[in-house]
Protein backbone atom coordinates (compact mmCIF):
# COMPACT_ATOMS: atom_id res chain seq x y z
CA UNK A 1 0.00 0.00 0.00
CA UNK A 2 2.25 2.70 -1.32
CA UNK A 3 1.92 5.80 -3.41
CA UNK A 4 2.71 3.73 -6.51
CA UNK A 5 -0.60 1.86 -6.22
CA UNK A 6 -2.63 4.49 -4.38
CA UNK A 7 -5.01 5.43 -7.21
CA UNK A 8 -5.71 1.81 -8.17
CA UNK A 9 -6.34 0.83 -4.55
CA UNK A 10 -8.48 3.91 -3.94
CA UNK A 11 -10.87 3.01 -6.74
CA UNK A 12 -11.14 -0.61 -5.55
CA UNK A 13 -11.67 0.33 -1.91
CA UNK A 14 -14.33 2.94 -2.63
CA UNK A 15 -16.21 0.58 -4.96
CA UNK A 16 -16.16 -2.17 -2.32
CA UNK A 17 -17.41 0.25 0.35
CA UNK A 18 -20.29 1.42 -1.86
CA UNK A 19 -21.37 -2.17 -2.52
CA UNK A 20 -20.99 -3.76 0.91
CA UNK A 21 -22.83 -2.58 4.04
CA UNK A 22 -20.20 -4.47 6.04
CA UNK A 23 -16.66 -4.69 4.70
CA UNK A 24 -13.68 -6.43 6.26
CA UNK A 25 -10.22 -5.55 4.98
CA UNK A 26 -7.58 -8.22 5.59
CA UNK A 27 -4.25 -6.43 5.98
CA UNK A 28 -2.14 -9.56 6.48
CA UNK A 29 -0.56 -9.40 3.00
CA UNK A 30 0.54 -5.76 3.29
CA UNK A 31 4.34 -5.83 3.17
CA UNK A 32 4.80 -2.10 2.59
CA UNK A 33 2.70 0.87 3.61
CA UNK A 34 3.55 4.54 3.40
CA UNK A 35 1.59 7.67 4.24
CA UNK A 36 -0.37 7.33 0.99
CA UNK A 37 -1.47 3.87 2.10
CA UNK A 38 -2.41 5.14 5.54
CA UNK A 39 -4.39 7.96 3.92
CA UNK A 40 -6.25 5.38 1.81
CA UNK A 41 -7.26 3.51 4.95
CA UNK A 42 -8.37 6.79 6.55
CA UNK A 43 -10.39 7.63 3.41
CA UNK A 44 -11.96 4.18 3.48
CA UNK A 45 -12.98 4.64 7.12
CA UNK A 46 -14.55 8.05 6.38
CA UNK A 47 -16.31 6.82 3.23
CA UNK A 48 -17.80 3.87 5.11
CA UNK A 49 -19.03 6.15 7.89
CA UNK A 50 -20.51 8.60 5.37
CA UNK A 51 -22.45 5.75 3.74
CA UNK A 52 -23.57 4.31 7.07
CA UNK A 53 -21.53 1.17 6.41
CA UNK A 54 -19.30 -0.81 8.74
CA UNK A 55 -15.62 -1.19 7.96
CA UNK A 56 -13.32 -3.51 9.88
CA UNK A 57 -9.59 -3.93 9.40
CA UNK A 58 -8.25 -7.30 10.46
CA UNK A 59 -5.04 -9.35 10.51
CA UNK A 60 -2.74 -6.34 10.54
CA UNK A 61 0.69 -7.11 9.10
CA UNK A 62 3.83 -6.03 10.93
CA UNK A 63 4.24 -3.20 8.38
CA UNK A 64 0.75 -1.87 9.12
CA UNK A 65 1.23 -2.09 12.88
CA UNK A 66 4.56 -0.28 12.60
CA UNK A 67 3.00 2.53 10.52
CA UNK A 68 0.03 2.89 12.87
CA UNK A 69 2.32 3.02 15.91
CA UNK A 70 4.72 5.46 14.27
CA UNK A 71 1.85 7.79 13.37
CA UNK A 72 -0.07 7.11 16.60
CA UNK A 73 -3.17 6.07 14.64
CA UNK A 74 -4.25 2.81 16.27
CA UNK A 75 -6.94 4.60 18.29
CA UNK A 76 -8.13 6.52 15.21
CA UNK A 77 -9.01 3.33 13.38
CA UNK A 78 -10.42 1.69 16.48
CA UNK A 79 -10.02 -1.87 15.23
CA UNK A 80 -8.27 -4.35 17.52
CA UNK A 81 -4.77 -4.77 16.19
CA UNK A 82 -4.05 -8.44 15.82
CA UNK A 83 -0.88 -9.24 13.94
CA UNK A 84 -1.35 -11.91 11.31
CA UNK A 85 0.73 -15.04 11.84
CA UNK A 86 3.84 -15.22 9.68
CA UNK A 87 3.83 -17.82 7.01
Amino acid sequence: MTIYRANELKQSLLAAIREAPVLEIDLSAVTEIDTAGVQLLMLARKAAQANGHALRMVAHSAAVVEAFELLNLAAYFGDPIVIAPAG
